[in-house]
């Protein structure tokens, strides 16, 4: 039959009793498979590990700056691991490290979990961060500001009067008039919000 139509006698289920056979053209049964393969896989998250290293003595600023990045890798269902190295006397004082780790951990709460504890091995700390399922996780801190600009904002209505007029409204520390010595203030127009 496989010759008389032109096609190719493809063994789907030899295990079975009789063996399972198809007339398909070979050619484009490989490539449905190959595509069916592919498709599967897609699905499948290969899990990466992103590594951050800190020290004891990192400055608050960047310190936030690593929190950031872990915060956009967690976001991306990836593990982070945390690194703290200790370099020569600093291993006298292993507590400031780990209150810098612990400080690290709670930052990142929303958006993953410590596998275990933070454990000192050799001259560091370290710890294995993983994200938290997506519908348990915190929205990322950029997807949300992006929705805030998105919304428009609402226009502030002018003060207005008994009558529905506006009335513009003098504060204190904010005059137009031009300062004492000055009879051309350059800034005169400028109102300055405080």
């Amino acid at each position: 039959m496989a010759r008389a139509s032109g096609v190719d006698l493809v063994e789907i289920a030899p295990n079975a009793v009789p063996p399972v056979c198809r007339l398909v053209d070979f050619g484009k049964f490989r490539y449905e498979q190959a595509k069916k393969d592919k498709e599967s896989k897609k699905h499948q998250h290969a899990n990466k590990v992103k590594e951050i290293q800190l020290s004891p003595k990192i400055d608050p600023h960047d310190l936030g700056v690593k929190i950031e990045h872990a915060v956009n890798f967690l976001c991306e269902d990836m593990k982070v691991k945390i690194t703290l190295k200790f370099r020569g006397r600093e291993m006298a004082h292993t507590d400031v490290g780990f209150q810098v780790i612990k400080k690290f951990l709670s930052e990142i709460n929303p958006y993953g979990h410590p596998d275990f504890q933070p454990k000192l091995i050799g001259r560091g700390i370290n710890v294995m961060i993983s994200p938290l399922p997506r519908n348990k996780r915190a929205k990322h801190p950029a997807e949300s500001a992006e929705s805030a600009q998105a919304a428009p904002a609402q226009p502030a209505k002018p003060e207005t009067n008994n009558h529905g007029t506006p009335v513009q409204i003098h504060k204190p520390g904010k005059t137009h008039e031009p300062a004492p010595g000055f009879t051309n203030n350059p800034f005169a127009h400028v109102e300055i919000n405080r």
